[in-house]
Parts: C-alpha cells; structure tokens; sequence
C-alpha cells in the first residue's frame, strides 16, 4: 500500500499470513507489515519461490485450523502443526518439490500460451492505427459526446426458467449445463447451470443487474440465459453488428453511470426502464459513434495489458 524508509523493512524470501483471513503469502523481497501480519522464516534453508509455492498450497488447504486462534497464540499453533511432505533418504526432499512446482508451471504455461495464440493475443506489438488511436486518447484528440442507452440498445426478452437458484447446480452437470445469470457480480453473474432446453439462449449482449447491491454491466461472449434479478442488451442503434472488442469498450461506459457508490441493495438503481434514460459518453465521428476508434483502442489496451504474460511465457519455454 506504500512505502517506507530500510529501517522498518522486515526481511523477505520468508512465508507472511494476514491474521484476518489467514491466507499464507510468498514475500519475495523485503517489506514492512503491521500487527496483523506474521511471518514463517525457514529453518536451514534457503526459500525459492517454488518451495514457496509448495508450502504455501498445503498451508492454506489447511487454514481452518488456524481460522479461530488469537494473534497471541499463533506462533505457538502454527509451531505445533504437522504438515506432510516428500521425504528422501529420511529427509525432506526439496528437490522432488521444486521439479513438481516446476512441472506444474510448463504445463499451466503451455495452456495459456495455447489459448493467447487462439485469441490472437500473442501479438502484443501496437500496429501504427493503434498507436496513433492511442495518442490521440491520450492527447484529448478523439472526440466524445453523449448518447441515451435506451437509443443504443434493446432489452432482450427471455423465458422464465421454472428453477431458483438454489435448485441448480453451481457446476455443470448432465444437461444442466447452460450457465445462468442472476444479480451476483461473481463470475460475471453467471454461477448457476440449467437445462437448455425451453431457455433463451443469449449470445454476445452486456449484462445488468436489476436487483443489486453492486450494478455493475458485464459483456457476456458465450452462451448464457437470465435466471433472476439482471437482464441482458443488445446494440440497435445505426443497425450495426458490434465486435466483442467495441462491446468491451462499451461496457465500463455504461458502469460508469450505473456502478455507482449512491446505489445498494436498499437504494435500488432499478430496471431497464430507468437504465435506459442514462448517458453514455462514446467517441463519434460525423455526428456517429466511432466505432473504429472503439475497435482499436481496446485492441491497443488488451496488448499493453497481455505484454508482460506473452513476456512471461516465452520466457518460461527458454
């Protein structure tokens, strides 16, 4: 959260758990933290972040042991508890955990390279169009103006589905395996699974909730349905068939006049029928949304975001 000067910096390569929660961390480099936080320091030898990883995943499989114990009896709890770990020659076999950790990273590795190169997001180099698109955003060059919701989109109409939430499972399972929306903001909303058959299938529309403590809009690119308390959008205005990308940069345009801190569970933002009078600020060009502009520069901020993963995984295969 901040900065402070060498003379309160606590030591890293060392195992930090938050008292709260009790989630275990890695602290690679030195830090500070405050009462509520205790450190795990290893005991002849040395804490790679793979040992750490290892370490870590058993510690917090197992936090409910230490969920109800005083800050003041931590140390004395955490000392006393038993762990399982490989063993060689009656020794703990730090090798064995650091070639599984490793395994574990190629293989993780791999599918993410498989599914950048599948997105096309492989490619994080800025082609000209979006470097300009992007100066120009910078530079207060693209100009905005404001359009009605209702005068963009259409409320979709969709079946009730004779399920509540508590009748479905969370997980796909059989034939329920449609995922569905409600008013959560977990997942994108989409936390139960139904039957597809007699259910409106939705594709490619943004999401709300109508009934909500967080109001917050979701592009949904995959097939879903509307279980409760949300609703889904569709782009009507000038006819045109908006790409997953000008959807994406049409989403935190809506949340930025519905996710709002005056609206909660008891002071309801409401339905469509008052989602659909707000304003949303877009880039235009002749008098019409400019939807290449919208185009490129989600394209250009999905590159400078996937960089440092492309980075990551190169150099991961090295």
């Amino acid at each position: 959260m901040d900065y402070l000067d060498d003379d309160h910096k606590i030591d890293g390569k060392c195992l930090a758990v938050g008292m709260i929660g009790m989630e275990f961390f890695y602290m690679h480099k030195d830090f500070y933290a405050g009462q509520f936080t205790k450190r795990a320091i290893p005991k002849s030898f040395s804490l790679t972040p793979r040992l750490a990883a290892y370490f870590i995943s058993i510690l917090n499989k197992n936090k409910g042991a230490f969920k109800n114990v005083l800050v003041r009896n931590f140390k004395n709890e955490f000392n006393k508890f038993k762990i399982q770990l490989p063993i060689k020659n009656s020794e703990v076999d730090f090798e064995f955990m650091e070639t599984f950790i490793a395994s574990l990273e190629a293989e993780k590795a791999l599918e993410l390279e498989t599914h950048l190169v599948a997105t096309g997001l492989k490619d994080y180099h800025l082609t000209n169009e979006e470097q300009q698109v992007l100066n120009d955003f910078e530079n207060d060059k693209i100009l905005f103006e404001e359009f009605r919701l209702g005068d963009l989109f259409e409320k979709k109409k969709t079946k009730k589905l004779p399920f509540k939430a508590k009748e479905l499972s969370k997980t796909p399972a059989g034939k329920y395996t449609l995922p569905c929306l409600t008013s959560s903001f977990n997942n994108q909303g989409l936390n139960y699974f139904a039957p597809k058959d007699q259910a409106t299938i939705l594709k490619n529309v943004i999401s709300i909730p109508s009934n909500s403590d967080i109001y917050r809009a979701y592009f949904q690119s995959r097939e879903f349905t509307v279980l409760s308390d949300a609703y889904a959008i569709k782009w009507i205005y000038d006819d045109v068939e908006l790409s997953p990308n000008q959807y994406l940069f049409i989403v935190p345009c809506i949340n930025k006049v519905t996710d709002l801190q005056i609206y909660s569970y008891k002071n309801k933002l409401g339905g469509w029928n008052v989602v659909k009078n707000k304003h949303i600020e877009l880039p235009v060009k002749n008098k019409k949304p400019d939807y290449k502009a919208m185009n490129l520069l989600v394209s250009a901020v999905q590159k400078q975001a996937i960089k440092d993963v492309v980075l990551y995984i190169d150099k991961k295969q090295l």
